[in-house]
């Protein structure tokens, strides 16, 4: 399934997106789609609805975050090989981690707000996995079982706030910084979610072009890893890292994010997304 809310914001309502790519309204089943709802239980319950009765919406609408209930968005940094590349830094040994704070997070096609003294604005596409089931503590060979899905994030970054100490979270966490969505993917949709193609356009020109299979750690590997050290909970988000391209990689010279810009964004299977950028 994919799974949406659609609205406007702290309007949204729960949908779906059939197999014909229309945009069905799920108010008649569920409330909303939260932490409960993504609960393997309850996903078979959705999955059996008769899509084709359930209402159409073919206006315009804005999508928002498809589901709620996020109490972490996890980071994972210099977790694509090709980008570790183009940093000029060697590959980790085990994943780097970090926290997005709440506050970032906005809907897939929302404005990006340049925060308060922002120089060097950048963009990140990355898979995003969603946990469906607590886990704490986990073997790897346990992960799947608590993944409800996936979605299309980008992690976007203001360079000068991140590089300021060690600690990325200044950087990352600014209003408007976490785009999700437009869907939930269910994993029963996302086959290998190890060798899915990625990409990024900034004013139409391609800036990353790669694939998850570039990851240093793998999807499970990573759901393990994290639970190590915090319980993970229904709703949670760990964002995998991104690939090569970056503004802070660009050469000859470093390219940054100005008012005016927009961003396109999309991995397959996962929708894409649009951000205009805006000066506040």
């Amino acid at each position: 399934m994919k799974l949406c809310r659609f609205g406007p914001i702290g309007q949204e309502r729960p949908g779906l997106i059939d197999a014909d790519g229309i945009l069905r309204d799920l108010s008649g089943h569920i409330r909303d789609i939260d932490a409960y709802i993504l609960a393997p239980e309850e996903l078979a319950r959705l999955a059996i609805i008769e899509t084709s009765a359930l209402p159409a919406i073919f206006e315009n609408v804005r999508y928002g975050v498809p589901w709620t209930g996020i109490s972490k968005y996890v980071g994972i940094g210099l977790n694509f090989a090709d980008h570790a590349r183009e940093a000029g830094l060697q590959a980790p040994d085990e994943p780097i981690i970090f926290l997005k704070a709440p506050n970032a997070i906005c809907g897939p096609n929302d404005d990006t707000v340049i925060p308060p003294g922002s120089t060097r604005l950048d963009w990140e596409v990355e898979l995003g996995i969603v946990i469906g089931t607590k886990a704490n503590n986990i073997p790897k060979s346990d992960a799947a079982r608590h993944i409800a899905g996936y979605c299309l994030l980008n992690d976007i970054s203001e360079r000068t706030f991140q590089l300021q100490s060690s600690q990325w979270d200044k950087g990352k966490g600014c209003d408007t910084f976490g785009p999700i969505g437009p869907w939930l993917v269910t994993a029963d949709e996302i086959e290998n979610p190890g060798d899915l193609g990625m990409w990024l356009d900034v004013n139409g020109v391609r800036m990353q072009n790669s694939r998850t299979s570039q990851m240093i750690f793998d999807v499970h590997t990573l759901v393990s890893y994290v639970s190590r050290f915090m319980t993970l909970l229904p709703g949670d988000v760990i964002a995998t890292g991104t690939p090569a391209g970056v503004g802070m990689g660009q050469k000859p010279e470093p390219k940054w994010l100005l008012p005016g810009d927009v961003v396109e964004l999309s991995i397959d299977g996962l929708g894409m997304q649009q951000q205009k950028i805006t000066q506040r």
